[in-house]
Protein backbone atom coordinates (compact mmCIF):
# COMPACT_ATOMS: atom_id res chain seq x y z
CA UNK A 1 0.00 0.00 0.00
CA UNK A 2 1.21 3.57 -0.68
CA UNK A 3 1.34 4.42 3.05
CA UNK A 4 3.40 7.61 2.64
CA UNK A 5 0.84 9.16 0.30
CA UNK A 6 -2.03 8.71 2.77
CA UNK A 7 0.13 9.70 5.75
CA UNK A 8 1.09 12.99 4.07
CA UNK A 9 -2.49 13.74 3.12
CA UNK A 10 -4.34 12.84 6.32
CA UNK A 11 -1.87 13.37 9.14
CA UNK A 12 -3.18 16.87 9.97
CA UNK A 13 -6.79 15.69 10.33
CA UNK A 14 -5.56 12.69 12.30
CA UNK A 15 -3.47 14.91 14.60
CA UNK A 16 -6.38 17.33 15.22
CA UNK A 17 -8.66 14.40 16.10
CA UNK A 18 -6.04 13.06 18.53
CA UNK A 19 -5.65 16.56 20.03
CA UNK A 20 -9.36 16.68 20.96
CA UNK A 21 -9.16 13.05 22.04
CA UNK A 22 -6.49 14.06 24.57
CA UNK A 23 -8.88 16.66 26.09
CA UNK A 24 -11.61 14.02 26.25
CA UNK A 25 -9.26 11.56 27.97
CA UNK A 26 -7.96 14.21 30.40
CA UNK A 27 -11.55 14.97 31.43
CA UNK A 28 -12.16 11.27 32.15
CA UNK A 29 -8.95 11.00 34.18
CA UNK A 30 -9.77 14.01 36.37
CA UNK A 31 -13.12 12.63 37.53
CA UNK A 32 -11.96 10.02 40.11
CA UNK A 33 -9.55 12.46 41.77
CA UNK A 34 -12.25 15.15 42.00
CA UNK A 35 -14.65 12.56 43.42
CA UNK A 36 -12.04 11.51 46.01
CA UNK A 37 -11.61 15.14 47.08
CA UNK A 38 -15.39 15.59 47.40
CA UNK A 39 -15.56 12.54 49.69
CA UNK A 40 -12.43 13.22 51.76
CA UNK A 41 -12.59 17.03 51.98
CA UNK A 42 -16.26 17.82 51.53
CA UNK A 43 -18.48 14.99 52.77
CA UNK A 44 -16.08 13.87 55.53
CA UNK A 45 -16.13 17.41 57.06
CA UNK A 46 -19.73 18.31 56.10
CA UNK A 47 -18.41 21.14 53.92
CA UNK A 48 -21.36 21.52 51.52
CA UNK A 49 -19.86 24.63 49.87
CA UNK A 50 -16.82 22.61 48.87
CA UNK A 51 -19.07 19.76 47.61
CA UNK A 52 -21.13 22.23 45.53
CA UNK A 53 -18.03 23.98 44.20
CA UNK A 54 -16.37 20.72 43.15
CA UNK A 55 -19.71 19.42 41.76
CA UNK A 56 -19.94 22.44 39.42
CA UNK A 57 -16.30 21.90 38.46
CA UNK A 58 -17.08 18.25 37.62
CA UNK A 59 -19.98 19.39 35.40
CA UNK A 60 -17.71 21.83 33.54
CA UNK A 61 -15.08 19.15 33.03
CA UNK A 62 -17.76 16.72 31.81
CA UNK A 63 -19.16 19.33 29.39
CA UNK A 64 -15.70 20.14 27.98
CA UNK A 65 -15.05 16.40 27.54
CA UNK A 66 -18.37 15.99 25.71
CA UNK A 67 -17.64 18.93 23.36
CA UNK A 68 -14.16 17.54 22.66
CA UNK A 69 -15.71 14.13 21.96
CA UNK A 70 -18.22 15.64 19.53
CA UNK A 71 -15.59 17.61 17.59
CA UNK A 72 -13.25 14.60 17.51
CA UNK A 73 -16.01 12.35 16.24
CA UNK A 74 -16.89 14.73 13.40
CA UNK A 75 -13.25 15.06 12.34
CA UNK A 76 -12.45 11.35 12.63
CA UNK A 77 -15.52 10.39 10.60
CA UNK A 78 -14.70 12.82 7.79
CA UNK A 79 -11.03 11.86 7.66
CA UNK A 80 -11.61 8.09 7.78
CA UNK A 81 -14.35 8.06 5.13
CA UNK A 82 -12.31 10.27 2.81
CA UNK A 83 -9.37 7.93 3.33
CA UNK A 84 -11.54 4.88 2.59
CA UNK A 85 -12.97 6.44 -0.57
CA UNK A 86 -9.51 7.41 -1.83
CA UNK A 87 -8.04 3.99 -1.01
CA UNK A 88 -10.89 2.29 -2.88
CA UNK A 89 -10.45 4.68 -5.82
CA UNK A 90 -6.68 4.11 -5.92
CA UNK A 91 -7.17 0.36 -5.77
CA UNK A 92 -9.66 0.52 -8.64
CA UNK A 93 -7.23 2.64 -10.66
CA UNK A 94 -4.38 0.23 -9.89
CA UNK A 95 -6.41 -2.75 -11.10
CA UNK A 96 -7.39 -0.79 -14.21
CA UNK A 97 -3.76 0.01 -14.99
CA UNK A 98 -2.49 -3.55 -14.58
CA UNK A 99 -1.77 -5.76 -17.55
CA UNK A 100 -3.83 -8.88 -18.14
CA UNK A 101 -0.84 -10.89 -16.93
CA UNK A 102 -0.97 -9.08 -13.58
CA UNK A 103 -4.75 -9.36 -13.29
CA UNK A 104 -4.65 -13.08 -14.07
CA UNK A 105 -2.76 -13.62 -10.81
CA UNK A 106 -5.95 -12.89 -8.87
CA UNK A 107 -9.42 -14.37 -8.90
CA UNK A 108 -11.90 -11.72 -10.06
CA UNK A 109 -14.04 -12.38 -6.97
CA UNK A 110 -10.96 -11.86 -4.78
CA UNK A 111 -10.36 -8.44 -6.33
CA UNK A 112 -13.98 -7.51 -5.59
CA UNK A 113 -13.57 -8.60 -1.95
CA UNK A 114 -10.37 -6.60 -1.61
CA UNK A 115 -12.03 -3.47 -3.01
CA UNK A 116 -15.08 -3.75 -0.75
CA UNK A 117 -14.73 -5.81 2.41
CA UNK A 118 -10.97 -5.41 2.92
CA UNK A 119 -11.02 -1.65 2.28
CA UNK A 120 -13.94 -1.31 4.71
CA UNK A 121 -12.03 -3.18 7.44
CA UNK A 122 -8.95 -0.96 6.98
CA UNK A 123 -11.14 2.17 6.93
CA UNK A 124 -12.91 1.16 10.14
CA UNK A 125 -9.59 0.49 11.84
CA UNK A 126 -8.32 3.92 10.77
CA UNK A 127 -11.55 5.45 12.12
CA UNK A 128 -11.10 3.50 15.35
CA UNK A 129 -7.56 4.83 15.76
CA UNK A 130 -9.01 8.33 16.11
CA UNK A 131 -11.59 7.12 18.61
CA UNK A 132 -11.24 4.30 21.10
CA UNK A 133 -8.02 2.76 19.75
CA UNK A 134 -5.82 5.69 20.73
CA UNK A 135 -7.93 6.70 23.70
CA UNK A 136 -7.58 3.26 25.31
CA UNK A 137 -3.79 3.32 25.86
CA UNK A 138 -3.87 7.02 26.75
CA UNK A 139 -6.58 6.38 29.33
CA UNK A 140 -4.81 3.27 30.63
CA UNK A 141 -1.43 4.97 31.02
CA UNK A 142 -3.06 8.09 32.47
CA UNK A 143 -5.04 6.02 34.98
CA UNK A 144 -1.86 4.18 36.01
CA UNK A 145 -0.03 7.46 36.56
CA UNK A 146 -2.90 8.97 38.52
CA UNK A 147 -3.27 5.79 40.60
CA UNK A 148 0.46 5.68 41.45
CA UNK A 149 0.37 9.39 42.28
CA UNK A 150 -2.67 8.81 44.51
CA UNK A 151 -1.29 5.80 46.41
CA UNK A 152 2.04 4.18 45.43
CA UNK A 153 1.48 1.21 47.75
CA UNK A 154 -1.78 0.10 46.12
CA UNK A 155 -0.22 0.65 42.69
CA UNK A 156 1.82 -2.54 43.23
CA UNK A 157 -1.34 -4.46 42.27
CA UNK A 158 -1.28 -2.75 38.86
CA UNK A 159 2.39 -3.67 38.36
CA UNK A 160 1.34 -7.33 38.61
CA UNK A 161 -1.90 -7.08 36.59
CA UNK A 162 -0.68 -5.09 33.54
CA UNK A 163 2.15 -7.50 32.43
CA UNK A 164 -0.26 -10.46 32.64
CA UNK A 165 -2.74 -8.62 30.42
CA UNK A 166 0.07 -7.64 28.01
CA UNK A 167 0.99 -11.32 27.60
CA UNK A 168 -2.65 -12.22 26.91
CA UNK A 169 -2.94 -9.47 24.26
CA UNK A 170 0.27 -10.66 22.55
CA UNK A 171 -1.03 -14.20 22.30
CA UNK A 172 -4.33 -12.82 21.04
CA UNK A 173 -2.63 -11.04 18.14
CA UNK A 174 -0.33 -13.93 17.28
CA UNK A 175 -3.12 -16.50 17.09
CA UNK A 176 -5.62 -14.24 15.34
CA UNK A 177 -3.72 -13.16 12.20
CA UNK A 178 -3.62 -16.52 10.42
CA UNK A 179 -7.24 -17.24 11.32
CA UNK A 180 -8.56 -13.92 10.00
CA UNK A 181 -6.58 -14.37 6.79
CA UNK A 182 -8.49 -17.62 6.26
CA UNK A 183 -11.77 -15.81 6.95
CA UNK A 184 -11.06 -13.33 4.14
CA UNK A 185 -10.01 -16.12 1.77
CA UNK A 186 -13.23 -18.02 2.46
CA UNK A 187 -15.13 -14.81 1.72
CA UNK A 188 -13.33 -14.71 -1.64
CA UNK A 189 -14.68 -18.17 -2.44
CA UNK A 190 -18.25 -17.17 -1.57
CA UNK A 191 -18.01 -14.13 -3.84
CA UNK A 192 -16.61 -16.31 -6.63
CA UNK A 193 -19.47 -18.82 -6.39
CA UNK A 194 -22.15 -16.10 -6.22
CA UNK A 195 -20.57 -14.26 -9.17
CA UNK A 196 -20.44 -17.43 -11.28
CA UNK A 197 -24.00 -18.36 -10.38
CA UNK A 198 -25.44 -14.93 -11.21
CA UNK A 199 -23.55 -14.69 -14.51
CA UNK A 200 -24.63 -18.19 -15.53
CA UNK A 201 -28.10 -18.29 -13.98
CA UNK A 202 -29.76 -19.08 -17.32
CA UNK A 203 -27.53 -22.09 -17.89
CA UNK A 204 -28.16 -23.27 -14.32
CA UNK A 205 -31.91 -23.12 -14.83
CA UNK A 206 -31.71 -24.63 -18.34
CA UNK A 207 -29.88 -27.68 -17.02
CA UNK A 208 -31.89 -27.77 -13.79
CA UNK A 209 -28.70 -27.62 -11.72
CA UNK A 210 -30.01 -25.27 -9.05
CA UNK A 211 -29.66 -27.90 -6.31
CA UNK A 212 -26.03 -28.48 -7.30
CA UNK A 213 -25.31 -24.74 -7.10
CA UNK A 214 -27.06 -24.55 -3.73
CA UNK A 215 -24.91 -27.39 -2.42
CA UNK A 216 -21.77 -25.71 -3.76
CA UNK A 217 -22.73 -22.40 -2.13
CA UNK A 218 -23.66 -24.07 1.14
CA UNK A 219 -20.29 -25.81 1.21
CA UNK A 220 -18.46 -22.50 0.77
CA UNK A 221 -20.82 -20.78 3.20
CA UNK A 222 -20.19 -23.49 5.80
CA UNK A 223 -16.45 -23.09 5.26
CA UNK A 224 -16.79 -19.35 5.82
CA UNK A 225 -18.88 -19.94 8.96
CA UNK A 226 -16.40 -22.50 10.23
CA UNK A 227 -13.36 -20.28 9.65
CA UNK A 228 -15.16 -17.28 11.25
CA UNK A 229 -16.18 -19.34 14.30
CA UNK A 230 -12.67 -20.78 14.52
CA UNK A 231 -11.21 -17.26 14.51
CA UNK A 232 -13.74 -15.85 16.97
CA UNK A 233 -13.43 -18.86 19.27
CA UNK A 234 -9.73 -18.21 19.61
CA UNK A 235 -10.35 -14.50 20.18
CA UNK A 236 -13.20 -14.69 22.72
CA UNK A 237 -11.07 -16.61 25.21
CA UNK A 238 -8.89 -13.58 25.80
CA UNK A 239 -11.48 -10.95 26.74
CA UNK A 240 -12.86 -12.94 29.72
CA UNK A 241 -9.28 -13.77 30.75
CA UNK A 242 -8.36 -10.07 30.70
CA UNK A 243 -11.53 -9.14 32.59
CA UNK A 244 -10.91 -11.84 35.19
CA UNK A 245 -7.33 -10.66 35.73
CA UNK A 246 -8.36 -7.02 36.19
CA UNK A 247 -11.34 -7.85 38.42
CA UNK A 248 -9.09 -9.97 40.64
CA UNK A 249 -6.87 -6.89 40.89
CA UNK A 250 -9.91 -4.79 41.95
CA UNK A 251 -10.80 -7.40 44.63
CA UNK A 252 -7.23 -7.20 46.00
CA UNK A 253 -7.44 -3.38 46.00
CA UNK A 254 -10.74 -3.40 47.92
CA UNK A 255 -9.37 -5.93 50.42
CA UNK A 256 -6.10 -4.07 51.02
CA UNK A 257 -7.86 -0.69 50.99
CA UNK A 258 -10.37 -1.90 53.57
CA UNK A 259 -7.54 -2.99 55.87
CA UNK A 260 -5.76 0.34 55.47
CA UNK A 261 -8.94 2.38 56.03
CA UNK A 262 -9.47 0.47 59.30
CA UNK A 263 -5.96 1.38 60.43
CA UNK A 264 -6.44 4.96 59.13
CA UNK A 265 -3.55 4.56 56.68
CA UNK A 266 -5.79 5.61 53.75
CA UNK A 267 -8.89 7.81 53.42
CA UNK A 268 -12.09 6.32 51.94
CA UNK A 269 -12.02 8.68 48.96
CA UNK A 270 -8.70 7.25 47.82
CA UNK A 271 -10.17 3.74 47.64
CA UNK A 272 -13.14 5.01 45.60
CA UNK A 273 -10.79 6.91 43.27
CA UNK A 274 -8.43 3.95 43.02
CA UNK A 275 -11.28 1.57 42.13
CA UNK A 276 -12.42 4.07 39.47
CA UNK A 277 -8.91 4.21 38.06
CA UNK A 278 -8.73 0.43 38.13
CA UNK A 279 -12.05 0.33 36.25
CA UNK A 280 -10.59 2.73 33.70
CA UNK A 281 -7.57 0.47 33.38
CA UNK A 282 -9.96 -2.47 32.89
CA UNK A 283 -11.83 -0.53 30.19
CA UNK A 284 -8.54 0.44 28.61
CA UNK A 285 -7.18 -3.10 28.56
CA UNK A 286 -10.44 -4.51 27.21
CA UNK A 287 -10.43 -1.86 24.52
CA UNK A 288 -6.79 -2.60 23.71
CA UNK A 289 -7.71 -6.26 23.36
CA UNK A 290 -10.47 -5.23 20.95
CA UNK A 291 -7.99 -2.97 19.17
CA UNK A 292 -5.67 -5.90 18.61
CA UNK A 293 -8.57 -8.00 17.34
CA UNK A 294 -9.36 -5.23 14.86
CA UNK A 295 -5.68 -4.77 14.13
CA UNK A 296 -5.30 -8.45 13.27
CA UNK A 297 -8.20 -8.22 10.81
CA UNK A 298 -6.94 -4.90 9.43
CA UNK A 299 -3.44 -6.33 9.08
CA UNK A 300 -4.78 -9.28 7.10
CA UNK A 301 -6.84 -6.96 4.88
CA UNK A 302 -3.92 -4.53 4.48
CA UNK A 303 -1.71 -7.41 3.36
CA UNK A 304 -4.30 -8.45 0.77
CA UNK A 305 -4.69 -4.87 -0.52
CA UNK A 306 -0.91 -4.52 -0.52
CA UNK A 307 -0.62 -7.57 -2.78
CA UNK A 308 -2.51 -5.65 -5.46
CA UNK A 309 -0.57 -2.40 -4.98
CA UNK A 310 2.73 -4.31 -5.06
CA UNK A 311 2.05 -5.60 -8.57
CA UNK A 312 4.55 -4.15 -11.01
CA UNK A 313 3.08 -3.71 -14.47
CA UNK A 314 4.71 -6.28 -16.72
CA UNK A 315 4.31 -3.98 -19.72
CA UNK A 316 6.88 -1.27 -20.33
CA UNK A 317 7.36 1.15 -23.21
CA UNK A 318 9.49 4.01 -24.41
CA UNK A 319 8.76 7.30 -22.67
CA UNK A 320 9.66 9.52 -25.63
CA UNK A 321 6.98 8.18 -27.96
CA UNK A 322 4.64 10.61 -29.79
CA UNK A 323 1.24 11.43 -28.29
CA UNK A 324 -0.54 10.15 -31.41
CA UNK A 325 0.91 7.17 -33.22
CA UNK A 326 -0.85 7.76 -36.56
CA UNK A 327 -0.27 4.18 -37.62
CA UNK A 328 -0.93 2.92 -41.14
CA UNK A 329 -1.87 -0.62 -40.19
CA UNK A 330 0.98 -2.88 -41.27
CA UNK A 331 1.37 -5.79 -38.85
CA UNK A 332 4.32 -8.19 -38.64
CA UNK A 333 4.66 -11.30 -36.48
CA UNK A 334 8.30 -12.37 -36.40
CA UNK A 335 8.90 -15.85 -34.95
CA UNK A 336 6.37 -15.20 -32.21
CA UNK A 337 5.83 -17.70 -29.40
CA UNK A 338 3.43 -17.08 -26.55
CA UNK A 339 2.25 -18.75 -23.37
CA UNK A 340 -0.20 -17.45 -20.76
CA UNK A 341 1.98 -18.92 -18.01
CA UNK A 342 5.27 -17.89 -19.59
CA UNK A 343 6.38 -21.54 -19.75
CA UNK A 344 7.55 -22.98 -23.07
CA UNK A 345 5.80 -26.32 -22.49
CA UNK A 346 2.39 -24.61 -22.41
CA UNK A 347 2.82 -22.42 -25.50
CA UNK A 348 -0.39 -21.51 -27.30
CA UNK A 349 1.55 -19.91 -30.18
CA UNK A 350 4.69 -21.44 -31.63
CA UNK A 351 7.13 -19.65 -33.92
CA UNK A 352 4.48 -17.68 -35.82
CA UNK A 353 5.68 -15.46 -38.68
CA UNK A 354 3.11 -13.42 -40.63
CA UNK A 355 2.71 -10.07 -42.35
CA UNK A 356 -0.61 -8.24 -42.69
CA UNK A 357 -0.65 -5.55 -45.36
CA UNK A 358 -2.27 -2.17 -44.57
CA UNK A 359 -5.76 -1.72 -45.93
CA UNK A 360 -6.32 -5.44 -46.50
CA UNK A 361 -8.74 -7.90 -44.90
CA UNK A 362 -7.18 -10.93 -43.24
CA UNK A 363 -9.19 -13.94 -42.18
CA UNK A 364 -7.91 -16.26 -39.43
CA UNK A 365 -9.55 -19.67 -39.16
CA UNK A 366 -8.86 -22.81 -37.21
CA UNK A 367 -10.35 -25.18 -34.70
CA UNK A 368 -11.09 -24.21 -31.10
CA UNK A 369 -7.85 -23.76 -29.16
CA UNK A 370 -5.72 -23.26 -32.26
CA UNK A 371 -4.49 -19.86 -31.00
CA UNK A 372 -6.53 -17.49 -33.18
CA UNK A 373 -7.69 -15.15 -30.40
CA UNK A 374 -4.32 -15.35 -28.64
CA UNK A 375 -2.62 -14.19 -31.84
CA UNK A 376 -4.98 -11.23 -32.20
CA UNK A 377 -4.59 -10.36 -28.50
CA UNK A 378 -0.88 -9.64 -29.01
CA UNK A 379 -1.63 -6.79 -31.45
CA UNK A 380 -3.19 -4.36 -28.88
CA UNK A 381 -0.77 -5.66 -26.21
CA UNK A 382 -3.26 -7.49 -24.05
CA UNK A 383 -0.27 -9.75 -23.55
CA UNK A 384 3.34 -9.61 -24.76
CA UNK A 385 5.02 -12.36 -26.76
CA UNK A 386 7.32 -14.65 -24.79
CA UNK A 387 9.77 -14.69 -27.70
CA UNK A 388 9.90 -13.07 -31.11
CA UNK A 389 8.31 -9.70 -31.83
CA UNK A 390 5.04 -8.17 -32.95
CA UNK A 391 5.50 -5.01 -35.01
CA UNK A 392 3.10 -2.34 -36.22
CA UNK A 393 4.43 -0.11 -38.97
CA UNK A 394 7.86 -1.68 -38.29
CA UNK A 395 7.74 -0.59 -34.61
CA UNK A 396 7.88 -3.25 -31.93
CA UNK A 397 4.67 -3.00 -29.90
CA UNK A 398 6.74 -3.48 -26.73
CA UNK A 399 8.09 0.03 -27.35
CA UNK A 400 4.58 1.51 -27.61
CA UNK A 401 2.33 2.72 -24.80
CA UNK A 402 -0.64 0.28 -24.78
CA UNK A 403 -3.08 3.15 -24.18
CA UNK A 404 -1.83 5.03 -27.26
CA UNK A 405 -1.74 1.87 -29.33
CA UNK A 406 -5.31 0.89 -28.42
CA UNK A 407 -6.57 4.31 -29.53
CA UNK A 408 -5.80 3.16 -33.08
CA UNK A 409 -7.37 -0.30 -32.69
CA UNK A 410 -10.96 -1.46 -32.28
CA UNK A 411 -11.90 -4.95 -31.17
CA UNK A 412 -15.17 -6.84 -31.21
CA UNK A 413 -14.60 -9.74 -28.78
CA UNK A 414 -16.05 -13.25 -28.95
CA UNK A 415 -18.30 -12.56 -25.98
CA UNK A 416 -20.27 -9.36 -26.43
CA UNK A 417 -19.91 -7.13 -23.38
CA UNK A 418 -22.49 -4.38 -23.00
CA UNK A 419 -22.95 -2.02 -20.07
CA UNK A 420 -25.97 -0.80 -18.16
CA UNK A 421 -27.21 2.34 -19.91
CA UNK A 422 -28.74 3.33 -23.23
CA UNK A 423 -27.90 1.81 -26.60
CA UNK A 424 -26.45 5.16 -27.66
CA UNK A 425 -24.18 5.25 -24.60
CA UNK A 426 -22.97 1.72 -25.37
CA UNK A 427 -22.13 2.57 -28.99
CA UNK A 428 -20.52 5.85 -27.93
CA UNK A 429 -18.17 3.81 -25.73
CA UNK A 430 -16.09 3.40 -28.88
CA UNK A 431 -15.75 7.15 -29.33
CA UNK A 432 -17.11 9.51 -26.69
CA UNK A 433 -16.93 12.42 -29.15
CA UNK A 434 -19.07 10.67 -31.78
CA UNK A 435 -22.10 12.57 -33.08
CA UNK A 436 -25.54 10.98 -33.40
CA UNK A 437 -25.06 10.78 -37.18
CA UNK A 438 -21.80 8.86 -36.75
CA UNK A 439 -23.44 6.51 -34.23
CA UNK A 440 -26.33 5.93 -36.60
CA UNK A 441 -24.00 5.27 -39.54
CA UNK A 442 -22.02 2.73 -37.49
CA UNK A 443 -25.28 1.01 -36.51
CA UNK A 444 -26.40 0.89 -40.16
CA UNK A 445 -23.07 -0.72 -41.15
CA UNK A 446 -23.42 -3.26 -38.32
CA UNK A 447 -27.01 -4.08 -39.42
CA UNK A 448 -28.23 -2.85 -36.02
CA UNK A 449 -30.11 0.30 -37.04
CA UNK A 450 -33.36 -1.44 -38.02
CA UNK A 451 -33.90 -3.32 -34.76
CA UNK A 452 -32.78 -0.32 -32.69
CA UNK A 453 -35.24 1.96 -34.50
CA UNK A 454 -38.02 -0.57 -33.90
CA UNK A 455 -37.57 -0.28 -30.13
CA UNK A 456 -40.01 2.11 -28.37
CA UNK A 457 -37.25 4.51 -27.35
CA UNK A 458 -34.88 3.81 -30.24
CA UNK A 459 -31.26 4.67 -29.45
CA UNK A 460 -32.30 5.89 -25.99
CA UNK A 461 -33.58 2.42 -25.03
CA UNK A 462 -31.99 1.30 -21.78
CA UNK A 463 -30.12 -1.99 -21.55
CA UNK A 464 -30.12 -4.23 -18.51
CA UNK A 465 -26.91 -5.62 -17.03
CA UNK A 466 -24.75 -7.05 -19.85
CA UNK A 467 -27.56 -6.28 -22.32
CA UNK A 468 -29.79 -9.00 -20.87
CA UNK A 469 -32.86 -7.64 -22.70
CA UNK A 470 -31.29 -8.19 -26.15
CA UNK A 471 -30.68 -11.36 -28.13
CA UNK A 472 -27.16 -12.66 -28.71
CA UNK A 473 -27.14 -11.47 -32.32
CA UNK A 474 -28.39 -8.00 -31.37
CA UNK A 475 -25.67 -7.66 -28.73
CA UNK A 476 -23.03 -8.66 -31.29
CA UNK A 477 -24.26 -6.08 -33.78
CA UNK A 478 -24.17 -3.30 -31.15
CA UNK A 479 -20.62 -4.42 -30.28
CA UNK A 480 -19.66 -4.14 -33.95
CA UNK A 481 -21.21 -0.65 -34.15
CA UNK A 482 -19.25 0.35 -31.02
CA UNK A 483 -16.01 -0.71 -32.73
CA UNK A 484 -16.85 0.97 -36.03
CA UNK A 485 -17.70 4.34 -34.49
CA UNK A 486 -14.11 4.44 -33.22
CA UNK A 487 -12.88 4.77 -36.83
CA UNK A 488 -9.79 2.67 -36.11
CA UNK A 489 -6.75 1.97 -38.27
CA UNK A 490 -6.88 -1.71 -37.26
CA UNK A 491 -10.19 -3.54 -36.76
CA UNK A 492 -10.23 -6.97 -35.10
CA UNK A 493 -13.45 -8.99 -35.34
CA UNK A 494 -13.06 -12.01 -33.07
CA UNK A 495 -15.78 -14.46 -34.09
CA UNK A 496 -18.24 -11.62 -33.54
CA UNK A 497 -21.00 -12.86 -35.88
CA UNK A 498 -21.39 -16.34 -34.40
CA UNK A 499 -24.87 -15.47 -33.06
CA UNK A 500 -25.97 -13.73 -36.26
CA UNK A 501 -27.85 -15.62 -38.96
CA UNK A 502 -26.17 -16.23 -42.32
CA UNK A 503 -28.24 -13.63 -44.19
CA UNK A 504 -27.46 -10.89 -41.65
CA UNK A 505 -23.79 -11.90 -41.62
CA UNK A 506 -23.67 -11.57 -45.40
CA UNK A 507 -25.10 -8.03 -45.18
CA UNK A 508 -22.66 -7.08 -42.42
CA UNK A 509 -19.72 -8.38 -44.46
CA UNK A 510 -20.81 -6.38 -47.51
CA UNK A 511 -21.24 -3.21 -45.44
CA UNK A 512 -17.86 -3.78 -43.79
CA UNK A 513 -16.17 -4.05 -47.19
CA UNK A 514 -17.14 -0.48 -47.93
CA UNK A 515 -16.46 0.72 -44.37
CA UNK A 516 -13.10 -0.96 -43.93
CA UNK A 517 -11.60 0.48 -47.10
CA UNK A 518 -8.14 1.75 -46.16
CA UNK A 519 -7.89 0.03 -42.76
CA UNK A 520 -6.46 -3.33 -41.76
CA UNK A 521 -9.31 -5.69 -40.88
CA UNK A 522 -8.67 -8.99 -39.11
CA UNK A 523 -11.58 -11.43 -39.03
CA UNK A 524 -11.30 -14.40 -36.67
CA UNK A 525 -13.94 -17.01 -37.30
CA UNK A 526 -15.07 -20.58 -36.85
CA UNK A 527 -17.30 -20.44 -39.94
CA UNK A 528 -15.41 -20.64 -43.20
CA UNK A 529 -18.05 -18.49 -44.91
CA UNK A 530 -16.97 -15.58 -42.66
CA UNK A 531 -13.44 -15.46 -44.11
CA UNK A 532 -13.84 -16.96 -47.58
CA UNK A 533 -13.79 -13.52 -49.27
CA UNK A 534 -10.81 -12.17 -47.29
CA UNK A 535 -7.75 -10.93 -49.19
CA UNK A 536 -5.60 -13.34 -47.18
CA UNK A 537 -6.64 -16.32 -45.08
CA UNK A 538 -4.45 -17.65 -42.26
CA UNK A 539 -5.09 -21.25 -41.19
CA UNK A 540 -4.01 -22.17 -37.66
CA UNK A 541 -3.73 -25.49 -35.88
CA UNK A 542 -2.40 -26.14 -32.37
CA UNK A 543 -0.72 -22.74 -32.19
CA UNK A 544 1.03 -22.96 -35.55
CA UNK A 545 0.35 -21.40 -38.93
CA UNK A 546 -0.33 -24.27 -41.34
CA UNK A 547 -1.52 -22.28 -44.32
CA UNK A 548 -1.58 -18.74 -45.73
CA UNK A 549 -3.18 -17.62 -48.95
CA UNK A 550 -6.44 -17.03 -50.78
CA UNK A 551 -9.39 -19.40 -50.59
CA UNK A 552 -8.54 -20.87 -53.99
CA UNK A 553 -4.87 -21.50 -53.19
CA UNK A 554 -5.64 -22.99 -49.77
CA UNK A 555 -8.19 -25.36 -51.30
CA UNK A 556 -5.36 -26.73 -53.42
CA UNK A 557 -2.50 -26.73 -50.91
CA UNK A 558 -3.79 -26.86 -47.29
CA UNK A 559 -5.24 -30.14 -46.07
CA UNK A 560 -6.60 -28.68 -42.81
CA UNK A 561 -8.40 -25.90 -44.70
CA UNK A 562 -9.89 -28.52 -47.02
CA UNK A 563 -11.12 -30.50 -44.00
CA UNK A 564 -12.73 -27.40 -42.48
CA UNK A 565 -14.41 -26.57 -45.78
CA UNK A 566 -15.60 -30.14 -46.24
CA UNK A 567 -17.04 -30.36 -42.73
CA UNK A 568 -18.89 -27.05 -43.04
CA UNK A 569 -19.84 -26.78 -46.70
CA UNK A 570 -19.69 -30.31 -48.08
CA UNK A 571 -17.50 -32.65 -50.11
CA UNK A 572 -19.58 -32.07 -53.22
CA UNK A 573 -18.44 -28.46 -53.39
CA UNK A 574 -14.79 -29.59 -53.32
CA UNK A 575 -15.32 -32.06 -56.10
CA UNK A 576 -16.98 -29.40 -58.23
CA UNK A 577 -14.77 -26.64 -56.92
Amino acid sequence: MPYKKYARKYWIGFAVAIFFLMFETAADLMMPTILANIIDKGIAYNDLDYVLQMGVFMLLITASGAVSSLIRNVISSRVSYKFGAELRSDLFAKIGSMSFENIDKFERASLITRMTNDVMIVQNFFHGLMRIFVKAPMLGIGALIMAVRLNPDLAVVLIVVVPIVAILVTFNMKIGFARYMKVQQSLDRINLIVREYLSGVRVVKAFNRYDYEVDKFNLANEEQRSSSVHAMRAMVVFNPAIMLTVNLGIVVIIWLGGLWVDTRQMPVGHIVAFINYMTQVLFSLMAISMVFNMFVRARASTARIGEVFSQINTMTWKVDEPVHLNIQGKIDFEKVSFSYTGAAYSSVLKNVSLTFTPGKTVGIIGSTGSGKSSLAGLIPRFYDAVSGSVKIDNKDVKDLNPARLREEIAIVPQKSVLFTGTIMENIRWGNEQASFEEIQQAAVTAEAHDFISALPEGYESRLGQKGVNLSGGQKQRISIARALVRKPKILILDDCTSAVDTAAESKIKQALKNYTHGLTCIIIAQRITSVIDADTIVVMDLGEVVGVGSHKSLMKECRIYQEIFESQVGKEMIDHG
